[in-house]
């Protein structure tokens, strides 16, 4: 009678500990790989100007809105199982924008809401569109930016940007590289853009 009472407490133990780690293992979400995305820094000739320029974080759809790598097929929406990246994408697009603004060197000033930047300008973008269209094999960006006057609050200039690549298959890897890709292109044509406007 002894032995079994004592031997009772130590199976519940056992059963507490394993049971939440079988059902992890059952039920866990798969190891997905980190990418990150590149600023460029090779821009060729960009127009200089002395203005100051504050960046703010682009507007998306919610879809977009996350840290995971959007794919789209025939309308339907999912997101890669096996790949996301660095930081929510509008966060670490407004980054990558930032340094390419920086590597480009011809601007006064550029920085974010906060960085005590004295703005003649402010960048305002939305991103319409970063992802893989699984049907055409390609990955898309699509940004749409604005140059809005600090004093006035009136858009000085504004125009829609994109690029497509082809991608050799929808995978982590692949992915991401392609819309790193297309991504340096749209930030190479928004900042010779912006420089002049």
């Amino acid at each position: 009678m002894t032995r079994t009472t004592s031997a009772r407490p130590w199976r519940i133990r056992l059963a507490a500990v394993a049971l939440p780690l079988l059902l992890a293992a059952c039920g866990g979400d798969p190891q997905r790989t980190t990418f990150d995305l590149t600023a460029p820094g090779d821009l060729g000739r960009v127009g200089a100007s002395r203005a100051q320029l504050v960046v703010n974080e682009p507007t998306t759809v919610q879809a977009l809105d996350s840290d995971r790598i959007l794919v789209r097929d025939r309308g339907a929406l999912s997101y890669l199982p096996d790949g996301q990246w660095a930081d929510r994408l509008p966060r670490l697009f407004q980054v990558r924008l930032i340094q390419t603004f920086e590597n480009a060197s011809r601007l006064g000033r550029v920085g974010r809401p906060g960085d005590r930047v004295v703005a003649d300008y402010a960048l305002n973008s939305d991103i319409r569109s970063f992802g893989i269209d699984a049907v055409q094999s390609q990955a898309v960006v699509e940004v749409t930016v604005r140059i809005v006057s600090d004093r006035s609050g009136r858009v000085s200039a504004a125009r829609a940007f994109s690029a497509r690549v082809p991608v050799s298959g929808v995978s982590g890897a692949s992915a991401a590289q392609g819309l790193d890709q297309a991504l340096s292109q749209v930030l190479r044509e928004i900042v010779r853009w912006a420089a002049r406007a």
